[in-house]
C-alpha cells in the first residue's frame, strides 16, 4: 500500500509476504461482526490459522468478554482486563448490560492498544478483531463507537459482516441480514466486505442471484406466505444501489474455502480506505 498516493499495491496487502519480511506500512485492521450464530469466531479462527500457515502470523485482538475459550491463538484479550461475571454481579447487571459495561471499561484505556499495535506495525500486515456475538452491543454502543473510530483513524480499517448463509435461504432472513449490513455500513462509513460464510453446507450463488437481479429476489419473495413479502419487494428496490458497490464473498469457516478470495476484497478495501475514508478524514480534521 503506498499511503501518499492513495493507490494499493498487491503484494502490500495480500497474504504472500515471507517469512520475517516487513510490510513497510501499516496494518489492515479487519472489525469482524456477526449476528450470534452466524460463525463469526470460526471465521476468526480461520483467519489467523490461514495467514500463520502463510508465514504472516496477524494481531488477533477479542472483544467479546463473554467468551469461553477463545478457539485462537490472542495478543489481546478483553478478558484479561476486566472480568465479566464480576462486572454483571458489581453492577447488578444483565449479560447484554455486563458487556456493554465491560466495553465501556476496556474503550477508556484503547489508546494503550492502540500504541501496542503501532510497536508492532511494521512487523504484522492484519489485525483481526473479534467482537462480541451480540452484535448491537458493539454496533450502536458509544464503547464500540470509540472503538473503531479509535482504529480507523490510526490504521487501514475494513469492517467485516458475517453472515450465516444457511439461514438467509429464506428472503426475510435475507433482507434482514442486508438491511442490517446497510445500517452498519452507512453508521461507519468504513470500507464494508459482506462474508456469506457456511457455504459448505449452502452454496450463496441464491444470495448473489438475489442481489444481481431485483426480479429474482421478487419471485422469491412472493412465494413466502407472509404479509411482509410486500414489504420485502420494496425494500429490495431501495437496497439496489447499496448491493452496486457491495463488496461480498462466499465463504466456509470450517473448510477455508473462499479465504483467497476475501483477501483479494481486503486488498481492494484498503485502498478505498485510503483513497476515501482517509482523505474524508483529513478534511475532518483541517
Amino acid at each position: 500500500m503506498d499511503s501518499e498516493s492513495g493507490c494499493c499495491s498487491k503484494d502490500a496487502t495480500t497474504p504472500d509476504t515471507k517469512e520475517g519480511e516487513s510490510t513497510g506500512s501499516k496494518p489492515v485492521c479487519l472489525i469482524v461482526l456477526g449476528m450470534a450464530g452466524s460463525g463469526k469466531t470460526t471465521f476468526v479462527q480461520r483467519l489467523a490459522a490461514h495467514l500463520t500457515e502463510k508465514k504472516i502470523p496477524p494481531y488477533v485482538i477479542n472483544l467479546d468478554p463473554a467468551c469461553r475459550g477463545v478457539p485462537y491463538p490472542v495478543n489481546i484479550d478483553i478478558q484479561d482486563t476486566v472480568n465479566y461475571k464480576e462486572v454483571m454481579k458489581h453492577y447488578s447487571l444483565g449479560p447484554n448490560g455486563a458487556i456493554v459495561t465491560s466495553l465501556n471499561i476496556f474503550s477508556a484505556q484503547f489508546n494503550q492498544l492502540i500504541e501496542l499495535i503501532e510497536k508492532r506495525q511494521h512487523e504484522v500486515k492484519y489485525v483481526l478483531i473479534d467482537t462480541p456475538g451480540q452484535i448491537e452491543v458493539f454496533t450502536w454502543s458509544a464503547s464500540g463507537t470509540i472503538i473503531t473510530e479509535s482504529l480507523a483513524s490510526v490504521f487501514p480499517t475494513v469492517v467485516v459482516y458475517v453472515m450465516d448463509t444457511v439461514r438467509s435461504v429464506s428472503p426475510i432472513t435475507f433482507m434482514s441480514n442486508m438491511l442490517y449490513a446497510c445500517s452498519i455500513l452507512y453508521k461507519t462509513k468504513l470500507p464494508f466486505i459482506v462474508v456469506m460464510n457456511k457455504t459448505d453446507v449452502v452454496d450463496n450463488n441464491f444470495a448473489v442471484e438475489w442481489m444481481k437481479d431485483f426480479t429474482t429476489f421478487h419471485t422469491a419473495a412472493e412465494s413466502e406466505e407472509s404479509y411482509s413479502a410486500t414489504l420485502m419487494t420494496s425494500l429490495s428496490m431501495v437496497l439496489d444501489e447499496f448491493y452496486k458497490d457491495l463488496k461480498s464473498v462466499g465463504v466456509s469457516a470450517a473448510t477455508g474455502k473462499g479465504i483467497d478470495e476475501f483477501f483479494d476484497l481486503v486488498a481492494d478495501a484498503a485502498c478505498e480506505y485510503e483513497k476515501d475514508y482517509k482523505v474524508d478524514l483529513k478534511k475532518t480534521r483541517e
